[in-house]
């Protein structure tokens, strides 16, 4: 096992050379060659496309680091100041030393800001593999270089045009010299050596403030308009004598007929260095526009938590019997979502919050029925058995990792077709980062600080510059997000005020901050801020303000057990009585215990909601009691047991009457009939012309038939003032209790990733142990077998030298390189230390798959020994 364990050490080896280990890169394979374990981990973190699936070396991550999905995936993550940076390195030669690259975003002279700042950005490019090379040999990979490299189809952000060498591509020799001479350089005997002449001209600052101090002052004004963009502009067959001056000395240079361009190397003397006319070094602070006490703002999380639980319960107790129909293309209709707005007492873009957070909660769905209605899940009977604090916690989980967006109801999708609640096309992969990123930047502040709105959205935009770049509508889709997500959380009860709740900070996974001090203010705010973009903190850090992506799943129940935890002494405590008063209504001084809650909401009708909710019994209600199965005696005990006063003479006497008469009707299926022991009553109800409608005949002195479904008796006679009850077919009172209609099980909706999850630490050290054996395999020098094999192609030997250069192996320990087509066809070449050689099998290490394999000796192709060195 010597063997084994010296190629494993062989392995760690690599795996941790250092940059100065090697020479200067050639190639972004070579430089990711030469990074350790830890810095392959962080770029396949950031970048976790590169690792689906795993590359078989680090040849082929390269490859695919360069592809430009990725790259545009990786250039949409960056911050302004990176993307600035990575600007400036397209338009710079290739490659660019540092200096180079610090005077194009610093200018000629200097800014400190910028300088300390940029080391940090040109890490960040680094580690995501879009920069490689020394400081004096810095190279932007080509695929972002063509994606920020100026062109006429594609303006750079820089404003910057072509290269003086670029804008004469296509010119005629005879011309080159022309403009050369009248620029008051020597004729050269052939164009690339006149522009490179121009070129040093341009670049040259003394020379080019002497050219341009001769020019007339309209000429100025030209390229003082051309110098931050667009360097293009349109010219007559015969221009005017200052554009003529500026033609004739290629300040201005020909693309197209009637079209000129500034050359790069021109704007940026005019620019005095700068690639940019405003470089972002910093992010912008989020400001605070309010401060309460943190007391104050947890109070008032924590009563706005308790109305969301109570209004998403009263909203599936209105859907309780089966809710709206599902819309053939799937989703509410508009009149279902008002008519749910209105049941809430709440406005359509509110209601379609709670009604998509239910959903996302796993709290509603469709029953899948042939006449398809939304209704609760068999997970909301579970889900109310819970305490209200892990109630809340529920939903909050659900809202944060919820890729539906809400906000999107009632716009138009791509088709003009109009986005509608619970309805296809309304998830946004961005969602939840969002989410979390809004939520961070609150709990960056100090306790109870309410953010400005507008800071927040602009620190966004520097975060995600080219995200926000990507419009959806008439506003960035970032932006839009943003300002969702601060409502919604207001809504939901994570902020107070506009400030984040201490279970709001639990929720995320931050640390408690600490209650600023008098005076802190904005400052301290600002304390809490990365000086740079490379100053943000790793991905795993436990500081809210910094984290960019969800946590992870265990980590997310922790964060979500603490904030309940938090919450739960903070929601008032249900009680178990009610006030009844003498103009037939109960007040309900705060949240009631269910079983009260449930009783009262049949026995009674809301009249109002608010800190305390106010009843009304009416006859209808009282009806609906009984119609339950309750007798009069049961109301009575239940008002005496729960009123903390004495039970008003009006409402017993309502109780009783309405008793009284109830059931004394009997309603049947026949079509329809009524019987009753007194046959006055019977005429009493044949005279009265309301029963027209009904079509009652009389079969004997206590029957009457009707021509109408029972159901229809029972409401004409309700409306006609009495209290009929319906029986069976046995002649037994029917109790009627509502239905709770449930759909079959269903999983809460599954939010839509924004690419590949991140990957974790076990799947990175796997990736990155078969990466470099793949890679070790793929470049260990060989000695020769037989005739040179061409690239890829595996070695060639007879069974015979196959199997005695295994055996030699075995007896010194030395590693081979060797062919191998598996069981279904597929060929490889591996880099293996042989073991043990018996009964046609090698058992050997397998240096690509980090572990200990047996190979068929006759699915070997051939066998070479490594290189001595």
């Amino acid at each position: 096992m010597a063997v084994l364990s010296g190629l494993a050490e062989m392995s760690a080896t690599v795996g941790r050379m250092s940059p100065e280990a090697h020479s200067a890169p050639r190639s972004l394979a070579e430089a990711l060659r030469a990074r350790d374990d830890a810095s392959l981990a962080a770029l396949l973190r950031s970048r976790p496309d590169l690792i689906t699936p795993v590359p078989t070396d680090l040849t082929q991550l390269a490859t695919r680091a360069g592809t430009r999905a990725s790259v545009l995936r990786a250039l949409e993550r960056l911050d302004r100041f990176a993307l600035q940076t990575a600007e400036a390195l397209a338009v710079a030669p290739d490659p660019a030393s540092y200096d180079t690259l610090l005077g194009l975003m610093a200018g000629d002279a200097g800014d400190e800001t910028v300088a300390g700042a940029l080391p940090r950005a040109v890490a960040c490019l680094r580690e995501q593999a879009l920069v490689w090379g020394g400081d004096d040999r810095l190279r932007l990979v080509r695929t972002a270089r063509e994606l920020l490299a100026p062109s006429p189809q594609h303006p750079s952000p820089t404003g910057l045009g072509p290269t003086v060498q670029e804008a004469t591509s296509g010119m005629s020799p005879g011309r080159i010299q022309e403009i050369v001479t009248t620029a008051g350089l020597p004729s050269t005997h052939d164009s690339v050596s006149a522009v490179t002449a121009l070129t040093a001209l341009f670049t040259h600052r003394k020379k080019m403030a002497k050219l341009l101090a001769g020019a007339p002052e309209a000429a100025r004004e030209v390229l003082t308009r051309l110098v931050w963009g667009p360097p293009y502009g349109q010219v007559t067959a015969d221009p005017a004598a200052h554009l003529r001056w500026l033609l004739d000395r290629g300040l201005l240079l020909p693309t197209t007929p009637g079209t000129v361009v500034l050359p790069r190397e021109v704007a940026l003397h005019l620019r005095e260095g700068r690639a940019h006319r405003t470089p972002e070094p910093l992010p912008p602070a989020v400001t605070p526009a309010a401060t309460h006490s943190p007391q104050v703002v947890d109070a008032t999380a924590a009563g706005q938590a308790y109305t969301a639980l109570a209004t998403v319960e009263e909203l599936l107790k209105d859907w309780d019997e089966g809710g709206p129909a599902v819309l053939r293309a799937g989703g509410l209709s508009v009149r279902d979502l008002k008519r749910t707005a209105v049941a809430l007492d709440v406005s359509e873009p509110v209601a379609a919050f709670w009604v998509e957070l239910a959903y996302a909660a796993g709290l509603i769905a469709s029953d899948g029925e042939a006449d398809e209605r939304y209704a609760a899940t068999p997970a909301y009977d579970e889900w109310l058995e819970q305490p209200p604090a892990e109630r809340w916690a529920r939903l909050a989980q659900a809202w944060l990792a919820a890729t539906r967006t809400p906000g999107l109801v009632g716009g138009r999708d791509a088709k003009d077709r109009t986005l509608s609640a619970l309805g296809p096309g309304l998830d946004r992969s961005a969602a939840p980062e969002v989410r979390h990123r809004v939520l961070s930047l609150l709990a960056a502040l100090p306790q109870g600080a309410a953010p400005d709105a507008a800071s927040v959205l602009a620190r966004l935009r520097w975060e995600r510059p080219l995200r926000g770049a990507q419009r959806d509508g008439d506003d960035d889709l970032r932006s839009r997000l943003a300002r969702w997500a601060l409502s919604e959380a207001e809504l939901l009860g994570l902020t107070g005020r506009g400030a984040l709740s201490a279970h709001g900070r639990a929720l995320l996974g931050a640390p408690a901050a600490a209650t600023p001090a008098a005076g802190s203010g904005s400052a301290a705010a600002g304390s809490a801020e990365p000086t740079g973009p490379g100053d943000k903190l790793p991905v795993h850090h436990h500081r809210a303000a910094d984290r960019l992506v969800p946590l992870a799943a265990a980590e997310q129940a922790v964060a979500t057990a603490a904030a309940a935890r938090l919450l739960a002494p903070l929601l008032p405590e249900p009680l178990d009585h009610v006030l009844l008063q003498a103009d037939l209504t109960a007040v309900a001084p705060g949240p009631l215990r269910r079983p009260l809650a449930d009783m009262l909401g049949v026995l009674a009708d809301v009249e109002s909601k608010g800190g305390a909710t106010v009843y009304r019994f009416t006859p209808a209600s009282v009806r609906r009691a009984l119609d339950a199965g309750r007798t009069a005696a049961d109301l009575h005990a239940f008002l005496a047991e729960h009123s903390r006063t004495p039970v008003p003479q009006p409402l017993a006497y309502l109780i009783d009457d309405v008793a009284r008469r109830h059931g004394h009707l009997r309603v049947g299926a026949a079509s329809a009939y009524v019987r009753c022991d007194d046959d006055t009553l019977l005429n009493e109800i044949l005279a009265d012309r309301r029963a027209a409608a009904l079509r009652l005949r009389r079969l004997a002195p206590t029957v009457l038939a009707a021509q109408t479904d029972p159901a229809t008796l029972l409401e004409g006679l309700r409306a006609m003032g009495y209290s009929p009850a319906a029986e069976s077919a046995e002649g037994d009172v029917l109790i009627t209790r509502a239905h709770a209609h449930r759909t079959p099980p269903r999983t809460a909706p599954e939010p839509v990733p924004d690419g590949p999850p991140p990957p974790d630490a076990t799947l990175l050290s796997a990736a990155i142990r078969a990466i470099r054996a793949g890679d070790l395999a793929a470049t260990t020098p060989r000695k020769p077998v037989g005739e040179p094999l061409a690239g890829g192609e595996l070695p060639r030997t007879s069974s015979a030298e196959t199997l005695a250069t295994m055996q030699a192996a075995v007896l010194t320990g030395d590693s081979v390189w060797i062919g191998y087509v598996n069981a279904d066809g597929a060929a490889s070449q591996r880099v293996i230390a042989p073991v043990r050689v018996e009964g046609g099998f090698v058992t050997a290490y397998d240096h690509t798959a980090d572990e200990v394999r047996t190979f068929p000796l006759h699915r070997i192709t051939g066998v070479a020994e490594l290189a001595d060195d």
